[in-house]
């Protein structure tokens, strides 16, 4: 696939399933589409002063509708982990900038203007710039710093803002230096405002080991099936998604609005039924990325997106029946390797961003990166941001 081409691609199969709504499925492999990418949306994340680079983006409106795109009055909360703080002069990175953990932004209205939108971190103790969130929870080890997971507004429980927070450490064994140690949830009370003082902190179990050592985390993706949240067929579930092992094997969960923090009440699909037991959590499918989304199709089918492997140069999708599956196979949506200009470069973690999507539509996003990341940044100053493609469903 050629990035700088419009492509239609048309996947059939015999594939018949329920959705579990009481509609039929006829076939997981079938979708026509079109796909292009959507460099106004990759224009916005290209800044020159103060933020100029992160990854980990989630988008989260503000008014809890999940479901559809947000209008003129709105605002949407970006979060972002790693994050780069500086200043590019001519292409070139001035002396001074610095990496925090995570950030976040502001987007007034569903259009990708500069202008509407803000960025924000807090400032530590000498006044430098330092992460919106730090993990202060009882399992909290000093030196643990934050990644973000996906998040939601949850109608349910005083339209609180509930993000993951995955604990992250840096190690001296290991392919890349750093670890996850725990899985916490960020609540932010309604109408707190950035850097977010007022947000409080908690542990949870959804960080895993299973009999074999591979380990795994929950808050991936979340789907909101609500009518709230603008669900096109609600079952009035908080889905939630973990990815587990160096196989990237998806699982999920689920949990009534209401209980949302109340982990005794959570449910994981074991492939047959629903069960309270986290560790008997199936592996759905393998091969997804550590974030990634789920998505309703106006057809009743659902999308999960993500990136192939984890870190590849594709950008995948797969066909739902439901919010939990079955998944068809892989589709192959777009191809990264013309962001490669290094051979260093990598690309990861892509998702669907519904909210900033047009009807019919899915906005997606994956992170650019590189594993001589200083190196190439001094060369590359803009190369640490988000890229989007559309997708349009036809």
């Amino acid at each position: 696939m050629k990035n700088s081409y419009l492509i239609t691609l048309f996947f059939s199969g015999l594939l018949v399933a329920s959705t579990g709504y009481g509609q039929k499925i006829k076939d997981l492999t079938s979708v026509k589409f079109s796909v292009a990418e959507a460099p106004e949306w990759s224009d916005l994340l290209k800044r020159e002063s103060g933020w100029f680079g992160g990854d980990g983006i989630y988008t989260i409106p503000f008014n809890g509708v999940e479901g559809r795109q947000a209008n003129a009055r709105d605002s949407v909360l970006f979060i972002f982990s790693d994050t780069m703080v500086g200043e590019i002069k001519g292409n070139t990175l001035v002396p001074g900038y610095k990496m925090i953990h995570n950030s976040v932004a502001i987007l007034n209205g569903n259009a990708p203007l500069k202008n509407q939108m803000e960025f924000y971190w807090d400032k530590d103790a000498k006044g430098d710039a330092g992460p919106v969130f730090i993990p202060k929870t009882p399992q909290t080890d000093p030196s643990d710093y934050y990644w973000l997971g996906d998040g939601f507004v949850n109608q349910a429980l005083g339209n609180s803002i509930y993000i993951f927070g995955y604990r992250v450490r840096n190690v001296s064994t290991g392919a890349f230096g750093f670890k996850e140690v725990g899985n916490t949830l960020i609540k932010i009370p309604a109408g707190g405002k950035p850097p977010f003082k007022n947000a409080g902190q908690m542990d949870t179990p959804f960080f895993l080991t299973d009999k074999k050592g591979d380990s795994g985390s929950f808050g991936a993706g979340i789907y909101v099936n609500t009518k709230q949240a603008g669900a096109l067929h609600p079952d009035g579930y908080i889905y939630v998604y973990g990815v587990k092992g160096i196989a990237k094997n998806l699982l999920v969960a689920r949990v009534l609005p209401k209980e949302f923090e109340n982990f005794n009440k959570w449910n994981y699909w074991n492939g047959k039924a629903w069960v309270g037991d986290m560790h008997a959590a199936a592996d759905v499918i393998n091969g997804v990325s550590n974030e990634l989304s789920v998505s309703a199709l106006p057809d009743g089918r659902y999308a999960l997106v993500f990136q192939l492997g984890g870190m590849s140069t594709t950008v995948g999708m797969r066909i739902g029946a439901s919010p939990k599956g079955p998944f068809g196979p892989i589709i192959k949506l777009w191809d990264c390797r013309p962001d490669l200009s290094e051979k260093t470069f990598v690309v990861y973690n892509a998702k669907a961003h519904p909210s900033l999507s047009k009807p019919g539509e899915l906005l997606i996003s994956y992170n650019v990166n590189s594993i001589e990341f200083i190196k190439d940044l001094t060369v590359h100053p803009n190369l640490y941001r988000p890229r989007f493609i559309r997708v349009k469903f036809e």
